[in-house]
């Protein structure tokens, strides 16, 4: 997986921000820390863009809040 960052160094980034972000604020954060051509994985997922992996977190319920801004839920992240 050459070039793949796990999601959960983009969930501690946003946790150790402390900042509440939109799909696009996040996005350009991810990318400004990770790059552009990075893709992302996950425990069940991979070869993921920026933008997919914001919408697979989404789904999988890993941030509170609505489409002006959220954080992360701590409780939901898997600790392994």
């Amino acid at each position: 997986m050459e070039n793949q960052t796990h999601g959960h160094d983009v969930l501690d980034l946003m946790i150790a921000s402390g900042a509440t972000y939109t799909r696009a604020s996040l996005a350009a954060a991810i990318q400004e820390k990770f790059g552009p051509e990075v893709r992302y994985h996950t425990c069940s997922a991979d070869d993921m863009t920026a933008e997919q992996l914001i919408e697979f977190l989404i789904s999988r319920g890993k941030f509170l809040g609505d489409e002006t801004g959220f954080t992360v839920a701590t409780d939901r992240v898997c600790q392994h």
